[in-house]
């Protein structure tokens, strides 16, 4: 593959997947349009721009992430501790459990556990509707219209206060249900996620977070299960670089589309990304007849 062609694919993974416009939905129809084909590497090579745009992750949100990683620890003693005094209880002697969920940032990490069980399930049961789908450019039309429509319900909803100590483990769950079903080409992840943490009244800010932070497990997942395909693929050096040029272009431009969302967040500017989708949809089904 070109470099020209890796940068224009890396500067669209990491714009459209924190922008609500689907970053699987934008690079099927660029592909397409720039004759773009790795074969068996075609999934790779997303999975790695994906990879790109989860260090953006990391890179804007380290403090959080950082915070969740060292209170899953401690509840990971916790659990074990409440373990040994079971054991010790049995035996009649008298201990007191520890009380495990105590802070904002464990009840944090709960949800996130709880919204990325339903979105690997899902994952997993579309996952050859996917691979099929990422082919045929009428899919990801018809999905960015649907993410226009959850763009519209997700500007006129009303903005709730819920942050996560009163943000219930069913909200969690349905998140990660929205998350499941973007998994399709076109439905946004960003904006399916974000419009159903609105709807089930988390406040804005931390929806957006709630709705990036909880991408990691799925992408991390994902780079796995293609990493230890790795040695089966036939790509040339020059895919391989291009590659990795498009997965840091990916990463950089990811990192500056997070800080732009963040801004955005407190105003009702979907409206203006449902419009995108919907033009970029008719586009893309209309090319796909003609």
């Amino acid at each position: 593959m070109p470099i020209w062609k890796a940068i224009i694919l890396g500067v669209i993974q990491g714009a459209a997947e924190f922008l609500p416009i689907s970053s699987s939905g934008h690079l099927v129809i660029v592909k397409e349009v720039l004759g773009v084909d790795l074969g068996n590497g075609g999934v790779f090579f997303d999975v790695m721009l994906h990879l790109g745009t989860l260090l953006a992750i990391f890179v804007a949100f380290w403090k959080d992430i950082k915070r969740l990683i060292i209170e899953t620890l401690h509840i990971i003693g916790d659990i074990f501790a409440n373990f040994a005094t079971w054991v010790r209880r049995c035996f009649g002697k008298e201990y007191s459990y520890r009380k495990v969920i105590r802070s904002s940032y464990r009840k944090f990490v709960v949800l996130l556990i709880v919204s990325t069980i339903p979105t690997g399930v899902i994952g997993v049961a579309l996952s050859d509707i996917i691979k099929m789908a990422n082919t045929i450019v009428l899919v990801p039309g018809i999905c960015l219209l649907i993410t226009s429509v959850f763009l519209v319900i997700a500007d006129v909803a009303d903005e709730g206060t819920k942050r996560p100590k009163e943000a219930s483990y069913l909200n969690a769950g349905a998140v990660g249900i929205a998350q499941g079903i973007a998994t399709m080409p076109g439905i946004s992840r960003s904006g399916t996620t974000i419009t159903a943490c609105i709807l089930c009244g988390f406040e804005k800010k931390f929806a957006v977070k709630y709705s990036f932070i909880m991408s990691i497990p799925a992408v991390l997942g994902a780079v796995v299960l293609e990493l230890k395909d790795f040695g089966s693929l036939h790509l040339s050096g020059g895919d391989i670089r291009a590659c990795v040029i498009a997965t840091v272009i990916a990463a950089i431009v990811g990192y500056l589309s997070i800080c732009f969302m963040m801004r955005l967040v407190r105003g009702k500017k979907y409206k203006y990304f449902a419009i995108y989708c919907a033009i970029v949809g008719c586009i893309a089904i209309g090319a796909y007849f003609v």
